[in-house]
């Protein structure tokens, strides 16, 4: 079998644990509730509740401060859909049954990870349509916006790999949820809320070199016109190192429990 052939056939079976996974995710609404609408929904609360508290943090209108940052607890909170969902199928025994069968082996992870793209796209869109509604007011332009979406699409890929990992050495879908728990938190640490400046010393100097910090200013620089400088490098290094890190370790792990 030549290498074209080789690499139609696991696209073919990418695809089929596509839809497999878009699939179970409408059967479970709720998790896809709490995945994809949990955000907007904390959007609107930090917006309308805390927001005339923390307005001067934002040196304007504060939902333009927050929509960006906001927009990365899709990528976050996916991860732990993705976690449960992998652990939920190798506990279960269905990872299992696939390895048995004439399929493209890497296909079970790589369609979870394109499962969570899709779904964290959706949820980006729905986030930033309630964001327009509400008074975010962008300036970019079009290059500028599929850029920010290219940003969180990357975002989303990267962390899913890690997910996986964490899916994978999770003794079942309970621990699964509780795994991704501190790339939760990260968002909520970093320049997402209010500017680092604001914080105390220690909490700063984590905020400050945390991944989601660079990433953050990256996607308000491209939307709101703020300095990037040379955070945009800095976000791509991280996720190409999580993505990397990620990508390896679930192999790792899945080629071990064979």
């Amino acid at each position: 079998m030549t290498t074209r052939t080789t690499q139609r056939y696991a696209l073919a079976d990418t695809m089929t644990m596509l839809r497999r996974n878009m699939i179970h995710a409408k059967r479970y609404p709720s998790m896809v509730f709490s995945i994809i609408i949990m955000p907007t929904v904390l959007l609107l609360v930090f917006n309308f509740v805390f927001g005339g508290a923390l307005e001067k943090s934002s040196g304007g209108n504060y939902i333009d401060y927050l929509a960006p940052g906001m927009m990365l607890l899709l990528p976050a909170y996916m991860t732990v859909s993705v976690a449960v969902s992998i652990a939920t199928d190798a506990s279960k025994g269905i990872v299992n049954r696939f390895r048995v069968m004439s399929i493209s082996q890497s296909s079970v992870l790589t369609g979870k990870v394109l499962g969570a793209l899709l779904q964290a796209t959706g949820g980006i869109l729905v986030m930033t349509g309630v964001a327009l509604l509400i008074g975010f007011r962008p300036n970019a332009n079009l290059i500028e916006w599929l850029a920010a979406l290219g940003l969180l699409v990357v975002v989303t890929f990267s962390l899913s790999w890690l997910a996986i990992a964490l899916g994978l050495i999770s003794p079942n879908a309970e621990s699964a949820s509780n795994a991704p728990f501190p790339i939760i938190m990260l968002p909520f640490l970093g320049s997402g809320l209010v500017a680092t400046e604001t914080m105390p010393v220690g909490l700063r100097q984590f905020a400050e070199y945390q991944p989601f910090t660079p990433i953050t200013e990256t996607l308000r620089g491209l939307l709101m016109g703020t300095e990037i400088g040379a955070n945009g490098w800095i976000s791509l290094a991280w996720c190409v190192a999580i993505a990397a890190g990620g990508y390896f370790w679930s192999m790792s792990i899945f080629r071990k429990q064979n």
